[in-house]
């Protein structure tokens, strides 16, 4: 099969670029004298105590050090991640299932354009059989963090598949001080073990870490999770002068008590912490073997990164009860086994174009994933029947390259270009299925940076994206649960467009604030639908919104922050589709209220905000607390249903000891909110519907519309936030 002329002008640059690459070796950097940046007052991503200390292409661009994430009150791994302003974190599946992530008006589901990188490795997991993007990050311990790096919008070269919205880049400990043992012990049968130890092997550093963790929640059927979690780590120099090794373990398994429909509740039938399908759950093993080499001399930086994961997850779920089957229930099993390898290799050059002074990085991307699907239909876990099997291999390429020019002391620009080209193997077990894709995209990039002026700076930023979709919906013709039914195929990369005009001002000691306008268009909001094999072809849609963040150190034992975040969602055109739905129910409210055509985007949040403070010093008495919004949205495309607003105040409270021990108390929920962790409206039958009883009599002769039974009842389904719970930590450190 030939190329596209695009993807062999893409193979020429990847070869031109290994020749770039070839040439900036750190000889020739010796003999090269050396190019000092101007000194000129720029942000950089420590304006916040983080640790990148390059200009700031974005307003909303900054960085985080592990000692402020570990300062927060957090109750899963992956709520570590809400320290980034206007992010929110959620769960409606048990403590080994992905989080769920909301940002900028995205309800992002497990990653579907919020990337996501432990040093280096991606964590976001395309061709999922839950969803594309799926980003699993229960593996972390945030204990281990070194830095969290946040940009938001494509406007970054660097950053490739599902960055639109943003990328978070978390990098991990090369060494640490001393060894650790840690326990907390708290409410709903929370128990957890910490050890981290470290020690001088030969020229360099050895981290070893291992995690045991317990817990049953609040439910009527206990999640009975069990995680083990482990971390070996050799290093020697610096990230940017140096090389590192990691290896990591993680095993869990846990009972799910999924989100259920609100009628269940108010009927008296459930009970707000009980549970439909007690047998929902799941379990995940995940191993990888990631690396980095990097050198700097002269004026050149060159770093490699390189991975390997192997990971497997059985994941039992059933989100519509009896809609599809009446008899048996609805529940399926998701199956997901993967290897992913790949390769990050960036160069950075400081030179100067005449005489202005420049920074300059190239890069190649290239990663593979080959990967076993199966999804099938089951009762308390047991086989039924299989809807669909596949065996894909996917793989691309990126390359990408920037420049920042520093055209005075109060003005510099920075212009970007990457592109990327995919291609897939989709073996299914219905071959009309099947099929080999590929596609290629470009992505230009432009920044204006005007100031410093007053210590403060005004960005403007242009760019194009992507996110990539499921490669079985981009070759699927036939509906796995009817072959009958022809299903229309999805593009595989699909363009994203944003702007972003914001400022970042010092101007206050102290205080550091940003302001962020943006716009996101996508062309289109296509899913796979995970949980029954098939595709949501969805229109395109546009994010308008302003972001304002703020982090006030008046002493250095005290920090205070309040985010507040709007965004205005909403799909353009009009849904012929869902009209067409919406008349074919006509007639019965139970399953036609909430299927109306509209331009609201399901899920997409409206407001989001947060406020808190942190005190303390590095011994002595220590305190934190802080209150999360996260604003009502709308569950339908209609508006009708909307989910309630959720407001959560965790606190924490502690003493840190002369001789190295910490004991700790921390609160989640102080103020017993019965609100909604996570919502969704959809249709969905129990046993006690009169609808599923009229479509189902016992005489097996209904009189129901086809369509009407298919929907099934429209309801609002919800997981609810966990109620007050404490958890008291014993923490030494030698």
């Amino acid at each position: 099969m030939a190329l596209p002329d695009e993807v062999r002008a893409l193979a020429c640059s990847v070869a031109c670029l290994g020749c770039l690459l070839a040439d900036a070796t750190p000889a020739a950097a010796q003999t090269a004298e050396a190019v000092t940046l101007p000194e000129i007052e720029v942000s950089t991503g420590s304006t916040t105590g983080g640790a990148t200390t390059e200009p700031l292409l974005a307003a909303s661009e900054t960085s985080f050090t592990g000692k402020q994430v570990n300062e927060r009150v957090f109750a899963r791994p992956a709520d570590a991640l809400e320290i980034v302003p206007g992010l929110i974190v959620s769960q409606h599946s048990g403590e080994g299932h992905a989080n769920l992530y909301f940002l900028r008006g995205f309800s992002l589901d497990h990653g579907t354009d919020l990337a996501i990188y432990v040093d280096g490795m991606p964590i976001n997991q395309r061709t999922h059989i839950h969803g594309q993007g799926y980003a699993d990050l229960n593996f972390l311990i945030p204990e281990l963090i070194s830095s969290i790096d946040v940009r938001k919008g494509p406007y970054f070269a660097s950053e490739g598949d599902f960055s639109s919205v943003g990328a978070i880049h978390i990098n991990l400990l090369d060494g640490f001080d001393g060894q650790l043992v840690k326990a907390t012990l708290g409410s709903f049968g929370y128990l957890r073990t910490l050890g981290i130890g470290h020690t001088k092997l030969g020229e360099g550093e050895l981290l070893v870490a291992g995690e045991i963790l317990r817990y049953d929640g609040p439910w009527v059927v206990p999640d009975d999770a069990f995680k083990l979690n482990g971390l070996v780590r050799y290093s020697q120099g610096t990230p940017a002068d140096g090389l590192s090794l990691t290896g990591m373990a993680y095993a869990n398994r846990w009972t799910a008590t999924d989100q259920i429909p609100a009628r269940a509740i108010s009927s008296g039938l459930l009970g707000l912490f009980g549970s439909l399908d007690p047998s929902d759950g799941g379990n995940i093993a995940r191993f990888s073997l990631s690396g980095r080499l990097a050198r700097t001399e002269a004026d050149a930086t060159t770093s490699v990164d390189f991975y390997a994961i192997r990971s497997a997850l059985d994941l039992y779920g059933n989100f519509t009860y009896f809609l599809n089957d009446p008899v048996n229930g609805d529940q399926t099993r998701q199956h997901d086994g993967r290897w992913t390898a790949g390769v990050n290799v960036a160069h950075r050059l400081r030179s100067e174009l005449g005489d202005m002074p420049t920074l300059t990085e190239v890069g190649l991307q290239a990663r593979l994933d080959s990967i076993d699907l199966s999804l099938t239909n089951t009762v308390a876990r047991r086989f039924l029947g299989t809807i669909r099997d596949d065996k894909v291999w996917e793989g691309s390429v990126g390359i990408y390259g920037d420049t920042t020019l520093f055209v005075s002391d109060w003005f510099r620009a920075n212009f970007g270009w990457r592109g990327d080209v995919f291609t897939a193997s989709v073996a299914s077990s219905n071959p009309a299925n099947s099929g080999t894709p590929t596609a290629f995209i470009a992505s230009p990039k432009t920044s204006l940076i005007f100031g410093p002026f007053e210590k403060t700076e005004l960005f403007l930023d242009l760019g194009a994206g992507f996110h990539s979709n499921d490669a079985r919906s981009v070759t699927i013709t036939a509906d796995p649960l009817d072959p009958s039914v022809r299903v229309p195929a999805s593009p595989f990369l699909v363009r994203t467009q944003g702007a972003e005009v914001g400022l970042r001002t010092f101007a206050i000691e102290g205080l550091t604030s940003s302001l962020s306008l943006f716009i996101l268009d996508s062309a289109s909001e296509i899913l796979f639908q995970g949980d029954v094999g098939s595709t949501l072809p969805s229109r395109a849609s546009r994010r308008i919104g302003v972001e304002f963040t703020n982090d006030y150190r008046p002493v250095p034992w005290l920090d205070l922050g309040a985010d507040l975040a709007y965004t205005y969602s909403r799909f353009r055109g009009f849904d012929l589709d869902q009209a067409a739905a919406f008349a074919e129910l006509a007639g019965v409210p139970e399953a036609q209220i909430g299927n109306g055509p509209g331009n609201f985007i399901p899920g997409a949040p409206t407001i989001v905000a947060s406020a808190g403070f942190t005190l303390g010093e590095p011994t002595g008495w220590f305190a934190g607390l802080r209150y999360r919004y996260f604003g009502v949205r709308p569950l339908t495309e209609d508006n009708v249903f909307r989910s309630p607003a959720l407001g959560v105040l965790n606190g924490t409270i502690g003493y840190r000891f002369d001789n190295g021990w910490l004991l700790q108390l921390e609160g989640f929920n102080l103020t017993g909110s019965r609100s909604d962790q996570i919502t969704f409206a959809y249709g969905s039958f129990l046993r006690t519907d009169s609808l599923y009883n009229a479509c189902y009599p016992a005489s097996g002769k209904s009189g129901v519309p086809a369509a009407v039974c298919a929907n099934g009842v429209m309801d609002r389904v919800l997981h609810p936030v966990e109620p007050l719970a404490l958890r008291l930590t014993v923490a030494g450190r030698f």
